[in-house]
């Protein structure tokens, strides 16, 4: 069986909305685009060969009309990548699949399983809204956070009260970056999360 990967631009207080610039989705968000500032070329490198490791890419509808009007016939690195691969879109409704390579997908909870049989590595960008989908049903296999030095105090998060309770370790060293990105990479634990107290954290130590 493939992976899921979800790979996500967040602040320092968990905001995601409108990382990469204004869009007609997100409105008049006031601080639209707030990850520009803290790429350099050693990130952007990292980033072009995470795109890279993917085979497929799986969207909510809004991310995917958004990457579809940017990346669409772009010919760098990741475009290319983008263009290559299937892409999945998760929506009830009616979206416009005129992105070379789309599929809708109206159920995710039911088919996504089936495209983690079919794919190596399926990546998702953004799409927070189905994101509550992937992480209540227990579909997602890696998360791929890229935090940016920033705390805006407003906006769209990537846990919002009511997100499914998840476990998560490590999987390798954080890397730091100049601009003060830090990257960090989880893989999802079964289970619901362990609890303790202070009294048994003295006891043990005694």
């Amino acid at each position: 069986m493939g992976e899921l990967h979800v790979n996500m631009n967040i602040t320092m207080d968990g905001v995601i909305q409108a990382n990469g610039g204004p869009n007609v989705q997100d409105g008049d968000f006031e601080y639209a685009g707030w990850e520009r500032p803290y790429w350099d070329a050693e990130s952007g490198e990292q980033m072009e060969s995470d795109v890279q490791g993917a085979d497929a890419l799986l969207l909510g509808r809004t991310t995917y009309d958004i990457f579809r009007s940017y990346w669409q016939g772009q010919s760098d690195t990741i475009g290319q990548t983008f263009n290559r691969v299937p892409k999945y879109v998760a929506s009830r409704g009616r979206p416009e699949l005129s992105w070379e390579i789309s599929t809708q997908v109206s159920d995710a909870a039911g088919q996504v399983p089936e495209l983690r049989e079919r794919h190596r590595q399926i990546h998702v960008w953004g799409s927070g809204n189905l994101l509550q989908t992937l992480f209540r049903e227990g579909l997602v296999d890696r998360l791929n956070l890229w935090v940016c030095p920033v705390v805006l105090g407003k906006g769209k998060k990537l846990f919002p009260d009511g997100t499914a309770a998840t476990r998560f370790e490590l999987v390798e060293q954080p890397r730091l970056y100049r601009s003060g990105v830090l990257l960090m990479r989880y893989r999802r634990l079964e289970g619901p999360p362990e609890t303790g107290s202070i009294d048994e954290a003295t006891n043990a130590a005694g």
